[in-house]
């Protein structure tokens, strides 16, 4: 067939080379909508897509907040072209650095099974140094009410060890604003820390360690991580108190900081030809041996409006579902306050004998302190010989203890022996006999371990003489036993209770053992041990009495079901997270201060018992008189208002406003009538302030001060003199 040549006028043709382009951009936009369609989940509260050809979270959307310039809400993911699913780091034999990047698979399923579920899959994994890896990821994502729950399993057909997994992971996690700020609130220690991450982000890992600037935050602390906000946040959750392995917050700022000194992040999507980002995922350390299948930990994401109590009671919520509350002694319950006494150190001080203890429970007696925390009590001294509870001939013998303790008790002053079993002193004979045994082991072989503590000489406080330690593994089984029997020596002592020293330390460079022999398929992580070390602790106390006090020094909030009796210590700064979490848990502060007004008021605002620690806990309560007058007063005014200031919830500052002309702190109680009290405090040191006090439709009020504990009427208005306190009470 002939086809004739067409000439069309010049006009045509130049229409047509200019239309081609533009047809041709539209054919492209086409296709992508048609091969990378987004899956959308979505509520009244939370919207969020998926791509359907990557499986990567593209848009994430808190629909419950309105924003300037009309926005409908805060777009947490804002760029999908940054979107992200998950990345693995499967080391190879002859190369560590081998990672999976999820921006370079293809997802076989990106599915919506039902209005409220997603499922994903990703199979045959290309690795960046090691080929395409037998590795199958599947997940479930979850929308109900607001809270996205990401459920994953991973199978490994590969030979290869999968030691972390990143999902689920943000790519583009954005502040509400450019004018806002964000914030990583994690409790540790019974506060709740914050870390700022915008406008200025520090780089924690060192710049030699990293290629961008990273924050880490451990789930062995914190089973949540709130992503705060001025008036709103994001609540991450670790959906498991069982802490089957470690799970890290991580934060990671892309491409970098603007200024090294000022570590500030830049405001434009671009900088130097990279995109400005900054990505966030949660990081599991699952260690998955080779033809093993493993089963993610949830992670929950939810949005919330309000500060850090709002996305505080997400995790209250998820907390009534699980937590078993502890039993507690009936003493514990009432008004107290404790002393702290160490008797002994690594250097053989043998401050105090056992038959002189007694002169230190009248002391307690006399000045209504109704316990004694007694530290260095056993071989070695504190943090000598751990983790023998064999009593030291140097201070007496064991009969003589005994009586000590019965003694004392009698006097209405209970003692609370104290140790540790995280540690081994490598010095001792012990240790090199037999203990070394049931310590972690490192990837490489080599025994964990901390350098000590110092104490007293110059030699020990210069670090050169310390007793090194040993970390123990705590889920060995043999190890378990051989704490349990130790402990059973503190039973035969007669004391009202047991303080687990340490028990808050996980540091996660020493989390995992990969000893062999031990009990376990290694690695193992050795703070899930931490838990059935705690039943059989209990098992052994409750056969010989039920009312024995567990205590812990700082706990984690889970742990506190086993060890119920928390002590800790505070600054000005501390959040009192575990008072808002638990209004009624038995949380002791030291007091070391000889005139520590600063310190018991705190006690007071935050409903924590007083413990005395005169030198440092190695003196007697006569030594700081001035602290000890003004406890005494706090305690006097607690008793007299029991209801109010001890029985009541803690409310930490919500329902209740404090205005005044100089510093102030304030925390609220409601009574279980549902009255409400107000502890004020002036922290200054240097002048009076006046304050007001206002209550939302309150009755009748009332005023009381340590000094001054005849309630009084007020109109809210108060004159509180310098490191002084004042109680209101609605009536």
């Amino acid at each position: 067939m002939n086809i004739k040549k067409i000439n069309l006028p010049v006009f045509v043709r130049i229409h047509i080379r200019s239309i081609v382009p533009i047809l041709l951009v539209i054919l492209l936009q086409s296709s992508q909508l048609l091969f990378c369609q987004e899956v959308v989940l979505q509520d009244n509260k939370l919207f969020v897509a998926f791509d359907s050809n990557t499986g990567a979270l593209v848009k994430m959307q808190n629909k419950t907040t309105s924003l300037p310039a009309g926005q409908a809400g805060w777009l947490i993911e804002r760029r999908p072209e940054l979107g992200m699913s998950f990345r693995l780091f499967v080391p190879l034999p002859d190369r560590r650095y081998n990672f999976v990047l999820g921006q370079k698979q293809k997802a076989i399923k990106v599915e919506k099974i039902s209005e409220h579920e997603i499922q994903i899959e990703w199979k045959n994994l290309k690795s960046e140094h090691g080929g395409v890896l037998p590795i199958t990821l599947t997940a479930t994502v979850t929308l109900n009410d607001g809270g996205l729950t990401f459920d994953a399993s991973i199978q490994n057909d590969s030979k290869l060890t999968i030691e972390t997994i990143d999902y689920p992971y943000l790519g583009d996690l954005n502040p509400p604003s450019k004018n806002s700020s964000l914030h990583v609130r994690t409790m540790r220690y019974d506060n709740l820390g914050s870390d700022e991450i915008y406008p200025h982000f520090s780089n924690e890992k060192g710049y030699w360690g990293d290629f961008y600037p990273t924050k880490t935050f451990e789930s062995s602390y914190s089973l949540y991580a709130l992503i705060q906000s001025e008036k709103q946040g994001l609540y991450v959750e670790m959906k498991s108190p069982d802490q089957p392995y470690l799970l890290e917050y991580t934060f990671e700022q892309h491409p970098g900081v603007l200024s090294s000194i000022t570590n500030s992040v830049p405001q434009q999507d671009e900088i130097g030809g990279s995109s400005v980002h900054l990505e966030f995922r949660t990081c599991h350390f699952i260690f998955a041996h080779p033809n093993s299948t493993t089963k993610l930990v949830p992670v929950v994401l939810q949005c919330y409006n309000g500060d850090w109590h709002a996305g505080v009671d997400l995790y209250k919520k998820w907390r009534a579902e699980w937590y078993k509350q502890p039993h507690l002694p009936d003493w514990i319950k009432d008004v107290t306050s404790w002393q702290q006494l160490q008797i002994n150190s690594p250097e053989q001080d043998y401050r105090v004998k056992y038959d002189e203890l007694v002169k230190y429970g009248k002391e307690c007696a006399e000045n209504g302190v109704k316990a004694i925390q007694l530290v260095g009590w056993n071989k070695g001294g504190q943090d000598g010989g751990n983790p023998s509870l064999d009593t030291d001939p140097a201070l007496g013998s064991p009969q003589q203890l005994r009586d000590a303790i019965e003694k004392i008790q009698a006097m209405g002053v209970k003692v609370i022996l104290f140790d540790k079993f995280l540690w081994a002193d490598m010095s001792t004979d012990w240790y090199k006999k037999e203990l070394y045994k049931y310590q972690t082991i490192d990837p490489y072989g080599i025994p964990y371990q901390s350098g000590g503590y110092s104490y007293f000489t110059p030699t020990q406080l210069a670090g050169i003489s310390n007793h090194q330690m040993a970390v123990m593994d705590l889920l060995d089984p043999e190890y378990h036993s051989i704490a349990t029997n130790e402990f059973k020596k503190v039973l035969t002592l007669g004391a009202a209770g047991f303080l687990y020293d340490e028990v808050c330390v996980q540091p996660p460079n020493h989390a995992y053992s990969f000893a062999e022999g031990h009990g376990y398929n290694p690695p193992g992580y050795i703070y899930a041990g931490a838990e059935p070390l705690a039943k059989q602790l209990h098992a052994a106390a409750d056969s010989v009495n039920k009312d024995f006090l567990f205590c812990g020094e700082g706990p984690q909030d889970w742990l506190t079901q086993y060890y119920p009796f928390s002590y800790t210590r505070i600054n000005t700064s501390s959040t009192p997270i575990e008072r808002y979490i638990d209004p009624q848990a038995p949380i002791m502060v030291a007091v070391n201060g000889f005139d520590d007004r600063e310190m018991i008021n705190l006690c007071l605002l935050y409903r924590y018992i007083i413990e005395y620690e005169p030198y440092n806990f190695k003196g007697h309560l006569s030594d700081f008189p001035l602290t000890l007058a003004y406890g005494k007063k706090v305690d006097e005014l607690r008793r007299k208002y029991k209801e109010y200031l001890w029985d009541a919830d803690f409310q930490d500052t919500k329902g209740a406003q404090v205005t005044a002309d100089g510093p102030v702190r304030y925390s609220v109680f409601v009574t279980k009538e549902g009255k409400r009290a107000v502890v004020v405090v002036n922290p200054g040191s240097l002048k009076a302030i006046n304050a007001k006090v206002e209550i939302p439709d309150a009755g009748k009020l009332v005023e009381a001060s340590p000094e001054n504990q005849v309630a009084k009427p007020t109109d809210g208005t108060l004159n509180i003199p310098a490191l002084s306190s004042v109680v209101i009470m609605e009536q």
